[in-house]
C-alpha cells in the first residue's frame, strides 16, 4: 500500500481550574422558571437533588477571578507541547475552539477582538508570524470541528504541525437564577497534531458532521435573566434542555455510524467512545442509540469514560480534557492502547454534531 499522510495526535494537555464548586454551593441561590419567570415551588435541596440525579454532576471547576479564557487555553497548549516534546516555535497553526472569548470576572460581556487565538498566541509569546491562528465558534463541538479543520490543513500539506485547543469559561455567562447554571464549568484541553506518512491508516481515519440550523438553532441562545427583578441588561446563555436532549438522541447516533462506515469499521472495533460531557443520562442514552443502530444489546463496561461528575460541562473543553486525563493515566480503570480505535464526538449549539474516528 502506498504511503499516505495522516493526522496524528502527538501530545495532549489540559488546564483544570483549581476552584472546586460543589452542588451545595447553590443552596442559597434563588432559582426561577425560565418560561414563566416565577420562583419554583420546590426547595433548592429538591432542585439540586433532581439535578444530580439527571446529570450526575457533583461538582465543577471555575477559574479564579484574575483568569480569563485565553489564560487557561495558553496553559493547556504549553502542557500539550511539553507532552509532545516540542517547542512552541514548532507550531504552524493554533486553532482555538470556544464560544464567548474572554469574559472578565463580574461581567458577562464577551471580548473576542482580537480573536482568542491571537490573544493566546500573544500570551505564549510566539513571535513567528507564519504560525497562523484563528478561532472556531461552533458550540460545544468547537474542538472536534477544529480537529476536522486541522486534518484538512495537514492532509493537504498546507501545514505540518499545529495545536487544537477547546477552552471555555461558562461560569461567567450563566444566569445565577437559572437551574442550568449548575451544569456549566470552566476548563481547557489541547492536542498537538502532526502530519505522519504511513502505509497503513493511523490517526484520524474519518469524520462525519451535520448542522441543523433549521429548525434547531434556537435550542441554545443568549437571553435575559430568569429573575424578573434582575437589574441590568446582561445576557446569559439559555438552553431548552428537553428539546436539546431529544435532538441529540435523534441524530448523534446516526452521525457516529456514518463516521464508522467511512472508516470501514464496525462498532465492535471501537475501544472507547469519548463524547461531549453534557449530561450523563443523555450521553448514556446516545450510546444506547448507537448500539441500537447496530442491533447490539450489550454495551462493554468502561467503553464511555465520564468526567462530568467532577468537572461539569466545560463545553469545547470536555472531550480534549477527557482525552488528556485518560492518556496520562489520571482516570481510574481507563486507558487507550496503541492500535485502539476511538470515537471523538460532540453535539452542541447550532445545532452541530461531529464524530471523528481515530486510531491510536
Amino acid at each position: 500500500m502506498a504511503k499516505k499522510i495522516y493526522t496524528k495526535i502527538i501530545g495532549t494537555g489540559s488546564y483544570i481550574p483549581e476552584q472546586v464548586v460543589k452542588n451545595e454551593y447553590f443552596s442559597d441561590y434563588k432559582f426561577y422558571d425560565p418560561s414563566t419567570r416565577e420562583p419554583f415551588d420546590k426547595t433548592n435541596e429538591e432542585i439540586i437533588e433532581k439535578f444530580h440525579e439527571i446529570t450526575n454532576i457533583e461538582e465543577r471547576r471555575w477559574v479564579n477571578e484574575d483568569q480569563v479564557n485565553s489564560d487557561i487555553a495558553a496553559e493547556a497548549i504549553k502542557r500539550a507541547c511539553q507532552a509532545a516534546g516540542i517547542s512552541l516555535d514548532d507550531l504552524d497553526f493554533i486553532i482555538v475552539g470556544h464560544n464567548f472569548g474572554d469574559v472578565a470576572s463580574g461581567r458577562t460581556h464577551t471580548d473576542i477582538v482580537p480573536s482568542l487565538a491571537n490573544k493566546v498566541k500573544g500570551k505564549l509569546n510566539l513571535k513567528n508570524p507564519f504560525c497562523i491562528c484563528h478561532d472556531v465558534i461552533s458550540g460545544c463541538p468547537g474542538w472536534t470541528q477544529g480537529m476536522i479543520i486541522a486534518d484538512a490543513y495537514i492532509r493537504s500539506e498546507t501545514y505540518k504541525r499545529g495545536v487544537v485547543v477547546g477552552s471555555d469559561v461558562l461560569s461567567r455567562i450563566s444566569d445565577p437564577h437559572d437551574r442550568d447554571s449548575m451544569i456549566y464549568a470552566d476548563g481547557a484541553g489541547a492536542t498537538i497534531v502532526e502530519g505522519t506518512w504511513s502505509d497503513e491508516p493511523i490517526g484520524i481515519l474519518s469524520h462525519a458532521s451535520r448542522s441543523d440550523a433549521i429548525p434547531y438553532a434556537n435550542l441554545l441562545t443568549m437571553g435575559v435573566s430568569s429573575n424578573p427583578d434582575y437589574e441590568g441588561d446582561d445576557l446569559f446563555i439559555k438552553m431548552i434542555g428537553h428539546k436539546l436532549y431529544v435532538y441529540a438522541l435523534s441524530f448523534v447516533p446516526g452521525v457516529v455510524k456514518d463516521s464508522l462506515e467511512k472508516a470501514g469499521l464496525q462498532l465492535g472495533d471501537i475501544k472507547k467512545v469519548l463524547i461531549h460531557q453534557a449530561n450523563e443520562k443523555m450521553d448514556e442514552a446516545i450510546l444506547k442509540g448507537v448500539f441500537k443502530l447496530y442491533k447490539e444489546k450489550h454495551i462493554p463496561d468502561g467503553i464511555m469514560p465520564m468526567s462530568i461528575n467532577k468537572l461539569g460541562n466545560s463545553s469545547t473543553a470536555t472531550v480534549p480534557t477527557l482525552l488528556d486525563l485518560i492518556v496520562k493515566g489520571k482516570m481510574e480503570n481507563q486507558e487507550i492502547c496503541p492500535g485502539d480505535y476511538v470515537i471523538l464526538c460532540s453535539v452542541g449549539a447550532g445545532m452541530n454534531i461531529n464524530s471523528i474516528v481515530y486510531k491510536w
